[in-house]
């Protein structure tokens, strides 16, 4: 069973427990993500599966994941972008945006995640069919401008996690927007 770290505010380590027990009691643990974002001003989102423990069908980041026991932060960017896309980066590439703290209860599988997270930017160059998925975990990715994101009309919210347009997501996007 996969074991992560509980942290507390300040992101020091507290305790350890099943991730599955973590989602079930929304207990503060540590995560990362990546978003790439391309020189024409799009955000690469990842359709998570079906199948996924929390906000499965799901427009997501590019790249998330917890962080392991004995990982940092950046180590497991590196580590989840080559996981999840295929594309190999060091921790130098890698643009720190922000941390946020969350907690984002789903409905529909009754689990709350409830994470401090590490948030970071990668300019992606490549085309988006370079990308290889995760099996089991992805649909596949999809690229949205950032300007239609920020859009306070825009029509397919629907598609995404419901978090991302809220002010602190929004304000991930405006300072990704920001490095263009």
């Amino acid at each position: 069973m996969n074991r992560l770290n509980i942290v507390n505010e300040k992101g020091e380590v507290i305790g350890e427990d099943s991730r599955e027990n973590i989602h079930k009691q929304g207990l503060l643990h540590a995560e990362i993500h990546v978003w790439f974002y391309t020189p024409n001003g799009e955000l690469v989102f990842q359709h998570r599966s079906k199948n996924k423990d929390t906000f499965p069908d799901l427009l997501d980041a590019t790249v998330g994941g917890h962080v392991e026991i004995g990982d940092s932060l950046e180590e497991t960017a590196v580590k989840e972008v080559e996981e999840e896309t295929g594309v190999n980066i060091e921790d130098v590439d890698l643009v720190y945006i922000a941390t946020t703290k969350t907690k984002s209860f789903d409905e529909v599988t009754e689990m709350t995640n409830y994470a401090l997270r590490k948030v970071f930017a990668f300019r992606f160059e490549d085309d988006l069919n370079e990308l290889r998925l995760e099996e089991g975990k992805s649909l596949g990715f999809e690229l949205w401008p950032i300007d239609s994101l920020l859009d306070p009309d825009f029509e397919h919210k629907g598609r995404f996690i419901p978090r991302y347009f809220e002010e602190d997501s929004l304000g991930i996007f405006r300072k990704i927007k920001d490095l263009i």
